[in-house]
């Protein structure tokens, strides 16, 4: 690859940086976030001129173990040895000059500017005169050692998701890394031009030029193309080991938690036989929907939940859960298909919540569920501000939004130095119960929850497991989304796995065998779900 662009030897410490694929070891690494520990004592060990994978569900800690590995974070303890020396990361600049390079799951294209242009950009020395007939040489010779063909002059506001992502990795690829980070760089990427990246990369290690580090949630591409493999979980390392000796269902398991794993409510929940002629509450039929990139996150997808049923959905992130609950509840607009209440068009709009009692519990509550400069008394008013007795004449009833409050405040235990205090400054579990005292007010036919514990303590999840089981017992029915499989195979009474933004596997919650559910999590099998059921 000498048709890439040279780059000057940094000395580091004194003394040149070496060339060629380089060693990676983390020691005891530590990073907190306030009271929050995103990565506990991660030690791993990244043998040089191999493909390494980082696996783990959102909030594990990859990303901040890659951050911290490229100088953008900074862990409070443990070390980072390059080549088995130490090394101080303490910015990208340095992490640059010891041949540390990353592509971002966001991509960093200046979109004003050509391909050639981003290309010459990433080496953050640009003469202020360009002789673009020599660069332009360089550019198109360091092309052709690469299976990419992109056209040096177009802009990549002009470019489809994935040839962007093949821009970003060709940015780094130009800088002749001796580490390589992806973030989860196949996300936008179809199954063919993520073999054709992976690919790339593979022989780019292989050939002793580079090490790769990357981070996926699909575990195909783990067993096809990384050499080993980390596992993370709740910010601790997990399981290491060599892709050869493991399968995606060890995998899954390992991310999952195994069965040793302790059950997160003080006592096992009664599930009380379906009646027979339960109506089916919520129906989605042929449900399509477009991810953040503008390729499809969901495919033709159709589930039902009948009242009085939790209906659970596993899946690793990043498989169209997230796509699947915002087009449910009104925060992604739906491509094609079908959705019921109770047997009638659902748009998820204000008044079809009210009149179908529809009530949503999202991921990152305050992010998708609060305003966070508002009060709590003006929070919880949220859904019903408009309504008497809240609302009379036009006129609002501020004093009974407080009053409220004050008895919702109290009825679910959030701590909060008052009803008019600023919902922002309340911690993450007193924000959920917050938003659970509005969303569970009055009778529920259907109520969507999207990971409804994630990040919090275990007095929180028992109580809020239980609030939702109440709904079920009161008639309700219940879509639990949740990365967590414990959550899934103690609450819910049915269990269907998301794969590529597909339901693959469809089982009855009593008795499922875990390391079944696990293989149709790591994509095992893709047969639709009406193949792939578990006898009852």
């Amino acid at each position: 690859m000498n048709a890439m662009s040279a780059i000057s030897p940094h000395a580091i410490g004194g003394l040149p940086m070496g060339s060629g694929a380089l060693a990676l070891d983390t020691y005891r690494l530590t990073k907190r976030f306030g009271a929050f520990t995103a990565m506990d004592s991660v030690t791993m060990r990244v043998e040089p001129g191999t493909v390494h994978a980082l696996l783990g569900e959102n909030g594990a800690g990859k990303s901040t173990l890659v951050k911290c590995v490229a100088g953008f974070q900074r862990a409070e303890e443990g070390s980072i040895l390059i080549d088995g020396r130490e090394q101080d990361i303490a910015n990208p600049i340095v992490a640059r000059a010891l041949g540390i390079g990353m592509v971002y799951q966001h991509f960093t294209l200046a979109p004003g500017m050509t391909v050639a242009e981003n290309l010459l950009l990433a080496g953050g020395k640009t003469p202020a005169l360009i002789d673009w007939k020599t660069k332009r040489a360089e550019l198109e010779a360091f092309l052709a050692t690469t299976p990419f063909s992109l056209d040096l002059d177009v802009r990549p506001s002009e470019l489809a998701a994935g040839e962007k992502q093949k821009l970003e990795l060709l940015k780094q690829l130009y800088l002749k890394p001796r580490l390589l980070i992806l973030d989860e760089p196949t996300s936008v990427l179809t199954p063919q031009e993520a073999d054709e990246v992976l690919g790339h990369v593979r022989e780019f290690a292989r050939s002793g030029l580079c090490t790769v580090l990357i981070i996926t949630h699909k575990f195909r591409e783990v067993m096809a193309y990384a050499d080993s493999v980390t596992v993370l979980r709740r910010g601790k390392a997990v399981h290491h080991c060599r892709v050869v000796d493991t399968s995606p269902a060890q995998l899954a398991q390992a991310m999952m938690g195994g069965e040793q794993a302790q059950s997160s409510s003080q006592a096992p929940v009664s599930r009380k036989p379906l009646p027979a002629d339960a109506p089916v509450a919520l129906k989605v039929e042929g449900l399509k929907a477009q991810g953040d990139r503008g390729t499809l996150a969901l495919h033709d997808l159709s589930l039902s939940v009948r009242a009085g049923e939790i209906l659970g959905v596993a899946g690793v992130s990043g498989n169209g859960q997230r796509e699947l609950v915002e087009a449910l509840v009104g925060q992604r607009p739906r491509l094609a298909g079908k959705v019921t209440v109770m047997g009638r068009p659902y748009g998820a709009h204000r008044a079809e919540n009210r009149e179908l009692k529809v009530r949503s519990l999202p991921e990152e509550p305050l992010r998708n569920a609060c305003v966070g400069d508002l009060s709590v008394a003006e929070n919880m008013a949220l859904r019903d501000f408009d309504r008497p007795p809240l609302s009379r004449g036009g006129v609002l009833s501020f004093p009974y939004w407080r009053s409220r409050a004050r008895e919702w405040i109290a009825e679910y235990g959030v701590k909060t130095q008052g009803e008019g205090a600023p919902i922002r400054s309340l911690s993450g579990g007193n924000v959920q119960r917050a938003v659970l005292a509005r969303e569970l007010a009055g009778d529920i036919n259907v109520l969507i929850a999207a990971n409804p514990v994630f990040g919090l303590d275990f007095a929180a999840v028992a109580e809020i497991h239980s609030r939702i089981v109440q709904v079920r017992e009161k008639g309700g029915a219940v879509l639990l989304v949740s990365e967590d499989l414990d959550e899934l195979l103690e609450l819910a009474d049915r269990i269907v796995v998301m794969s590529e933004g597909q339901i693959v596997f469809e089982t009855p919650a009593a008795g499922a065998e875990r390391h079944v559910i696990g293989a149709h999590m790591g994509g095992g099998h893709h047969e639709p779900a009406h193949v792939a059921r578990a006898a009852a």
